[in-house]
């Protein structure tokens, strides 16, 4: 059942309109005259006859519906730039409460600055450029039109797009705000915004904007950003409010949620469900409180993959791998929390018969997973030539390492040559290595060629260093390139050099290791960096975790002796095979201070009988190589049951589960261990689904038309583009193909596409502004009454879409509601604050003022907030027990909410029409 739809209303209300055009009021009764836009000029001559002014007034607003189908599109494209921005990662170094360092990815943009900052001007670019635009082109006087589409599309925001996301979420259901601090501020922030612009204008300084008040209006916005962003981060006064906690579904431990001052009749606890008593103290509680630890947070998706892919085993037994692989992509990326940018992408896209995003991307990863398995089938045709390790060590003083290269496959009749040449990394040609390049010839027959690199040696103590070397334009002997051959993974090989000054840093690969409990004996690699100097010997001893020694695993301790240059040792652990169902326990293996059996280093000055200061001198430098524990001195690992352990490491080839016979060395789960699981959460990633990365890649997406947002059934077949998708297509068409033109986001991290489409955007803006004006004028409308109701129509209907997936898909009203006050509050503090600022300081160095009539904007600015103090208490009601959350509820109540939302809108546009002439005293 869908909302009521708003087109009738509008033409009701404009043959209103119209007819008040046309009453006898004294000061409005004056017709409208058309002038010359900033692009367009008037359409003459300016009084036609009845007929050619009705053709005139439907050629305009069919070209106004298409302009705003062009910028919704672009305006996709920009989206999808800002996603790609804000989604971009660093490394930083964590230090743990036992000092021990742990590098983690973390995202560079906060979300609440990203959502406040670049989704708001992604989502208002429209009315922001609009405002600016208008001011600037017309001899920086102030305008009607831009103020009045901010305040217009504010109102439906906040009316129309609400109601609609409290209509669409089904019966039964609700969706509640999960950040109401967050919430509390841009909510604030939306309706002070609107009363600072009507005190401006009616109280400060009637009919002029003076500087410092269009200053103070642009300088709002930082300030709204750094105190959502405080109240995010729950900083200064933040952290002495009330916090709630709850069990965590998964183990019963009572976690940290969302909370505010102390509940008072309004349940402000985040779960999805009201639970008993809010004033109820959980000080009694024998439960202990913990922190959740971000880190936590892959393994938990790990666990959810896995059991999302027994169900579909168990739901689908006649899916081979590769389907089920496709099926799980999709419902990790559906299930993942998703930004406002992603939700308007995803929205456009399917309006305009572009396809469902997610489904694509999960259909394209599973064909490049399934291309790249099924290269070994051409070996009898075409030859692979690459190296033979991706990874070589070798210490300081070796004085050069050999790599090899290998040919395998092809007919064996034809002559092949290869290019080499080397990189620096972290080590550089001439000081750490020799630089080479060459080519290497493979004669009928041949399979292996070495490739020598010399090694620089020093008495230096540093860092162990790398550098590269590449393998490059493989060709026919006598030709400049080939069909017979090509150039696989790996084609760049890294060189480590292991410094031999040093006795070494000696620790795990990693933190955590899982095995199956039907694993038997497991070997694990202890690793020796930063050093090989010397004879070392390294105890180590095993430890209970939720594992019990003689149950779970035999007790084990001994010692590793590393001989001198010697960089690796493994140590065995027998795990006990009980078959336990969904059995996870764990336990430790821990690395005890290593010890020097033969120092290496010094030795001969410390026992030939070398001077004092010589053997002081050894001793102190023999001091500072000693062997030292590395980072991951302390191994987790964790035993599965065996069916859990397979489905993370890779389903047979024909989809059934073999049982596992024995763990894969730590250094190959690094490559085999991301067969399913692993990548699976890597596919996460949703600026790689809505992004770009080719310009070829652009013009295939823009002349393809996909189905649309049908639901399918899980497992069904794909779905054929309907008629309406094909109908879209054809009417998009050009704009799709137009813009494909606009750079990639792959480019330089998406800022290329952001300034080319913000500019794309502002051109299309001017000339929809120019459009709305001169339908109007044609019409008999005033620009008052066109902002307020068709161009804030026609720019948030994009937003509507985006609001509507948003309240269906994700688990939380954030992304629908939350998001709808900060680009309230930000369409006033830069669409009217840049552009007022620019007119008022303009002015200033003219000596004359800036003048803003209050009229007709002051009244709708009046209506609009009184209006959303409505709204808000409207929302902070449904938050009690008898209906749960913001969005949703009782089909009764989501009715009578939805109406009263819409009967605002038609009360806020009615009225303000109705000021516009005169027909009600504004000010």
């Amino acid at each position: 059942m869908a909302p009521p739809p708003l087109a009738p209303v509008l033409l009701i209300l404009l043959l209103c309109v119209r007819v008040s055009v046309c009453g006898k009021n004294s000061s409005c009764s004056e017709k409208v005259e058309c002038n010359p836009g900033i692009l367009l000029p008037v359409w003459r001559p300016q009084n036609p006859p009845l007929g050619e002014q009705v053709a005139r007034a439907i050629i305009y607003f069919l070209s106004l519906l298409y302009l705003f189908l062009g910028v919704s599109i672009i305006a996709d494209r920009f989206m999808a730039a800002i996603e790609v921005i804000t989604s971009q990662e660093k490394q930083v170094t964590v230090t743990g409460a036992n000092g021990e360092k742990t590098v983690v990815t973390v995202r560079i943009w906060n979300e609440t600055v990203s959502n406040l900052t670049l989704m708001a001007l992604g989502s208002s670019a429209p009315e922001i450029l609009l405002s600016v635009i208008e001011v600037c082109g017309h001899g920086f006087e102030s305008g009607e039109l831009g103020p009045g589409t901010i305040v217009g599309s504010a109102a439906f925001n906040m009316f129309v797009i609400i109601g609609i996301c409290v209509w669409v979420i089904p019966d039964g259901e609700v969706r509640k705000i999960k950040h109401l601090r967050v919430f509390f501020i841009t909510a604030s922030w939306s309706i002070f915004a609107y009363i600072w612009l009507y005190l401006i204008l009616a109280v400060i300084s009637p009919g002029v904007v003076q500087v410092w008040e269009a200053l103070v209006t642009l300088m709002f916005f930082p300030v709204c950003v750094l105190m959502a962003w405080i109240a995010d981060r729950r900083l200064l006064f933040y952290k002495y409010l009330h916090r709630s906690y709850r069990a965590k579904k998964r183990n019963g431990i009572i976690v940290e949620t969302e909370g505010e001052l102390a509940p008072k009749g309004i349940d402000i606890i985040m779960e999805g469900k009201y639970h008993g008593n809010p004033n109820s103290s959980t000080s009694n509680s024998t439960t202990n409180i913990v922190n959740v630890e971000a880190g936590n947070e892959p393994e938990q998706d790990r666990e959810e993959v896995i059991q999302m892919l027994r169900e579909l085993r168990q739901k689908h037994p006649d899916k081979d791998l590769d389907q089920l692989i496709e099926m799980a992509s999709y419902s990790t990326l559906q299930k993942q929390r998703k930004s406002r940018a992603f939700y308007r992408v995803q929205a456009t896209r399917m309006m305009i018969g572009a396809g469902n995003v997610l489904k694509k991307h999960a259909a394209a990863e599973q064909a490049k997973r399934a291309s790249t398995s099924g290269q070994q089938d051409d070996l009898a045709t075409c030859a692979h030539v690459a190296f033979e390790q991706p990874q070589y060590q070798c210490t300081e003083s070796c004085g050069e390492v050999s790599l090899w290269v290998t040919l395998q496959g092809g007919c064996g009749s034809k002559t092949f040559h290869v290019d080499y040449r080397t990189e620096n990394g972290s080590a550089s040609s001439g000081a750490d290595y020799e630089y080479c390049e060459g080519t290497l010839v493979f004669q009928p027959g041949d399979t292996r060629k070495e490739i020598k690199v010399g090694i620089i040696d020093d008495e230096v103590f540093e860092e162990d260093e790398h550098f590269l070397v590449r393998l490059s334009n493989l060709r026919e002997e006598g030709g400049t390139s080939t069909d017979s051959a090509r150039l696989v993974d790996p084609l760049v090989t890294t060189v480590t050099i292991l410094d031999d000054d040093h006795a070494g840093i000696f620790s795990f690969g990693q933190r955590k290791l899982r095995v199956a409990e039907s694993s038997g004996v497991v070997e694990i690699p202890v690793n020796r960096n930063s050093g090989v100097r010397g004879t070392v010997t390294v105890p180590y001893h095993t430890e209970d975790g939720s594992a019990r020694q003689g149950v779970d695993y035999e007790h084990t301790q001994g010692e590793l002796e590393f001989t001198n240059e010697q960089t690796c040792k493994t140590l065995q652990v027998h795990i006990i095979n009980i078959q336990e169902y969904e059995k996870k326990e764990n336990f430790y293996i821990v690395l005890e201070d290593p010890r020097w059996l033969k120092r290496g280093i010094s030795d001969l000055l410390l026992n030939q009988g070398a001077s004092p200061p010589e053997q002081e001198e050894a001793r102190r430098i023999a001091e500072m190589g000693k062997p030292v524990l590395g980072e991951n001195s302390r191994l987790e690992v964790i035993i599965e049951e065996s069916m859990a352990f397979k489905i993370r490491q890779g389903m047979a080839p024909n989809g059934t589960l073999d049982t596992v016979q024995k763990a894969p060395p730590l250094s190959t789960r690094s490559v085999h261990g991301l067969n399913t699981v692993d990548r699976l959460i890597k596919d996460r990633n949703l600026a790689e689904v809505i992004g770009t990365h080719s310009w070829k890649e652009q013009f295939i997406e823009a002349v393809t038309v996909s189905a649309g947002e049908e639901d399918e059934e899980e497992g069904a077949e794909p779905r054929q583009p309907s008629c309406c998708d094909y109908f879209m297509h054809v009417m998009t068409v050009f704009w799709k193909v137009l813009f494909a033109f606009v750079p990639p986001t792959e480019y330089w991290n998406g800022w290329a596409c952001f300034v080319v489409s913000i500019l794309v955007i502002g051109f299309l803006t001017a000339v929809i502004g120019d459009l709305a004006s001169h339908f109007g004028c044609t019409v008999g409308l005033k620009d008052t009454v066109t902002a307020v109701v068709f161009v804030a129509l026609g720019t948030s209907i994009p937003d509507t879409f985006a609001s509507k997936v948003a309240a269906v898909q994700d688990q939380y009203a954030d992304a629908s509601v939350g998001n709808v006050t900060g680009s309230n509050a930000v369409n006033v503090f830069l669409g009217i604050g840049v552009a007022w600022s620019i007119s008022a300081v303009y002015w200033q160095f003219k000596g004359k003022e800036f003048k803003v009539e209050p009229g007709s904007l002051a009244f709708s600015v009046t209506l609009f907030t009184i209006c959303a103090f409505f709204n808000m208490g409207i929302l902070m009601l449904r938050r009690r027990p008898s209906v749960g959350g913001e969005l949703g509820g009782p089909k009764a109540l989501k009715i009578l909410t939805t109406m009263l939302y819409f009967g605002l809108w038609l009360l806020y546009i009615t009225f303000s029409s109705l000021e516009a002439y005169c027909h009600i005293t504004g000010f």
